[in-house]
């Protein structure tokens, strides 16, 4: 059945705007600082969509426990050494980023 709800339209049209993309790619956001890491176990696209409605709750539970933060050096670094491919979708101005493979 297709969605119909309001929310649920908008959580597939932030899925069909995520795209797989190499991280040296997004190096230029990452420079920016306005690239953020979702961690593997949440939904990017839940992620992305809860952003979309400002809900400062949830996003400050993620904070808080490191599963969405800005893109660390380190991961930077280590990302462009391996040629990580990511998901990526935009909620302006951020743009979420999450390792196809896993943070590692």
């Amino acid at each position: 059945m297709a969605a119909t709800h309001p929310q649920e339209l908008y959580r597939t049209k932030v899925n069909m705007e995520t795209a797989q993309i190499a991280w040296k790619e997004l190096q230029r956001y990452f420079a920016s600082g306005v690239t953020l890491a979702v961690a593997t176990d949440l939904d990017l696209v839940e992620v992305a969509f809860q952003m979309s409605r400002d809900n400062a709750a949830q996003i400050q539970q993620w904070v808080e426990s490191g599963k969405l933060g800005k893109v660390s050096d380190e991961h930077a670094r280590s990302w462009l050494a391996t040629d990580e491919i990511m998901w990526a979708v935009v909620v302006s101005p951020w743009v979420l980023v999450q390792p196809v493979r896993g943070l590692q």
